[in-house]
C-alpha cells in the first residue's frame, strides 16, 4: 500500500512539473547502442550526405548506467528487465527479481492496466531477452519456448518484427504445441511475411507478425521481400492508435550481434534502421505534439567501439564502409557456395570475393589507394583464409580501413545515452540509471 502511494505521488508531481502524462509512448532500445555505437553512424550518415541521426537530435540527454546485481557488465535479460520493470536483477533472469523467485511488473503491464494498446518490435527474434523483459517472468532467457508462451499469456496487442525461437520444441518441459499455433487459438492474427504484415489492419485484433524464422536479415543486405524495422514500427502506429492510446517498445536487436562480431558496417547500418523507425514516431508525433513521449536508449555497449584505430593515426573514414555490400553472415554463405565442391578452391579465388563484396584490391600501393591491401593486412587475410574464418579477417580489415577499433567480442561496462522528445522527456535527463527508465515511466503511464 504504502509503496502504490509512493508511486500515486510520483505520479502527481510528475504531471504538476512537466505537464500533461503522455497518451503515446514510444521506447527505442538499441541492443549493445552506447555513445560509439550512435556517432559511428552518424558521421557515417553525415559523410554520406543524410546528415544527422534523428536520435542525436533529441533535445533531453542522460547518460546512463547499465550495470546488474551480480556484475558490472551486464547481459541483455538484466538490462532489459532493468528497463523494463525498474529493479536490478542478475545476468540471464527475464522479468524476475535477482532470487528468480519473485515476478516484476513492467511498464507495458502498467500501460495495459491504465487502458493503453501494447506493442513489442524487435529485429532479433521476438522471445529474445530484450523483448522478452516486458512480457515474461522467467528465471533464464534461454526458455525460449516457456518465454513464448508468456508471450501469448500477456495478451499484448502487437508482436512484430524476428520469429519465435525455438516454437516448437519438444524437449521444453511446458511443451504444449507450436507456439504460432497456440498463439492463433488465443486470438492472435498471425502473419509470417511482408505482405501479410502490410495488409494488416485494426479490424485484425491482436496481431503477432514474424518476417523470418529468426531474426530479420542484417539491413546491410537490404532485403526487399522482408519489412525493415521502421515498416514493423509504421504498422504498430496503425494497428495501436486509439483514444487511450499505447505504449510501444521497439529494439534495433542486431545492433548487438554486429557488435559481438565486431563487425563496423553492420552495426551501422542496424543503427540507421533503428534510426529510420525513430523518425516514424517523429513524424506520428508531430501530428500528437503534447500527447507523444519518445525515448531511445540501450540496455549496454557490445564490442568495446572506438572511433580512432592505430593504423589511421588521428583520420575516420567513414566513407570506406560503404565498400563492403554484405553483411558477415551473407559474405560466409558467399564463400561457403563458392567453395563447395572445391578441393582446389585457393585464396586467389577468396580474393576476387573480397574485392566483389569488400572492396579490396589486391594490386596498386596501398599509400595512393586507401583499398589497397598492405602486407599487414594481407597477412591477417590469408590467415584467416587458413582456419577458415575468412569472414572474420575481412571485417577487421575493413574495420581497420575506416579507423574503427574493437576491443572486446563481448558486452562493455560503458555506460549508454538515453536521448528523449516529448511529454515528460525532462525527466530523462542528467546522470540515471537504467533502473530510473523504467520508475520515470510508470509514474507518467
Amino acid at each position: 500500500m504504502k509503496k502504490l502511494s509512493f508511486l500515486f505521488v510520483l505520479a502527481v508531481c510528475a504531471c504538476a512539473l512537466y505537464g500533461k502524462n503522455p497518451k503515446y509512448v514510444f521506447l527505442f532500445i538499441g541492443d549493445g547502442m552506447a555513445t560509439p555505437q550512435r556517432m559511428v553512424a552518424d558521421e557515417f550518415s553525415r559523410k554520406m550526405g543524410r546528415g544527422q541521426l534523428a536520435i542525436n537530435t533529441l533535445p533531453y540527454h542522460a547518460t546512463t548506467r547499465t550495470s546488474c546485481v551480480n556484475s558490472l557488465v551486464t547481459d541483455s535479460a538484466a538490462a532489459a528487465t532493468a528497463i523494463a520493470c525498474g529493479e536490478k536483477t542478475r545476468s540471464g533472469r527475464i522479468g524476475m527479481d535477482a532470487s528468480g523467485e519473485r515476478k516484476l511488473e513492467s511498464v507495458a503491464y502498467v500501460a495495459r492496466r491504465g487502458g493503453k494498446k501494447v506493442g513489442i518490435v524487435t529485429s532479433v527474434t521476438i522471445n529474445h531477452a530484450t523483448p522478452a523483459g516486458f512480457y515474461a517472468h522467467r528465471r533464464s532467457r534461454a526458455q525460449y519456448y516457456a518465454i513464448g508462451l508468456d508471450l501469448i499469456g500477456s495478451g499484448f496487442d502487437y508482436f512484430g518484427g524476428g520469429g519465435v525461437a525455438k516454437h516448437d520444441d519438444k524437449t521444453a518441459p511446458e511443451y504444449k504445441g507450436d507456439i504460432y499455433e497456440l498463439a492463433a487459438k488465443a486470438g492472435y492474427k498471425v502473419v509470417r511475411d511482408k505482405a501479410g504484415l502490410l495488409a494488416l489492419t485494426p479490424a485484425d485484433g491482436k496481431v503477432l507478425a514474424s518476417g523470418a524464422s529468426g531474426k530479420l536479415p542484417y539491413s546491410i543486405d537490404g532485403r526487399k521481400d522482408v519489412a525493415t524495422l521502421a515498416e514493423y514500427t509504421a504498422k504498430g502506429i496503425e494497428l495501436l492508435d486509439n483514444p487511450k492510446g499505447f505504449f510501444m517498445m521497439v529494439e534495433g536487436g542486431a545492433i548487438d550481434w554486429c557488435g559481438h562480431a565486431n563487425e563496423a558496417a553492420g552495426n551501422l547500418h542496424e543503427v540507421l534502421a533503428l534510426d529510420e523507425a525513430v523518425r516514424v514516431a517523429l513524424k506520428f508525433a508531430e501530428k500528437h505534439p503534447d500527447e507523444t513521449l519518445i525515448i531511445v536508449t540501450g540496455d549496454h555497449e557490445t564490442g568495446g567501439m572506438t572511433m580512432g584505430f592505430a593504423g589511421t593515426g588521428y583520420a575516420i573514414y567513414m566513407e570506406r564502409l560503404t565498400n563492403q555490400k554484405c553483411s558477415h553472415e551473407a559474405f560466409a554463405e558467399t564463400v561457403k557456395a563458392a567453395s563447395k565442391g572445391r578441393s582446389d578452391f585457393s585464396f586467389e579465388d577468396a580474393k576476387k570475393l573480397l574485392a566483389e563484396n569488400f572492396g579490396f584490391k589486391f594490386t596498386g600501393d596501398p599509400k595512393k589507394d586507401p583499398m589497397v591491401i598492405n602486407d599487414k593486412e594481407l597477412k591477417i587475410l590469408q590467415d584467416g583464409f587458413k582456419k577458415n574464418k575468412l569472414p572474420n579477417a575481412a571485417r577487421l580489415v575493413m574495420a581497420g580501413k575506416a579507423g574503427i577499433g574493437w576491443t572486446s567480442g563481448s558486452h562493455t561496462a560503458l555506460p549508454v545515452l538515453t536521448t528523449s522528445k516529448g511529454a515528460g522527456a525532462e525527466l530523462f535527463s542528467g546522470f540515471i540509471d537504467n533502473t530510473d527508465i523504467a520508475k520515470k515511466l510508470k509514474t507518467l503511464l
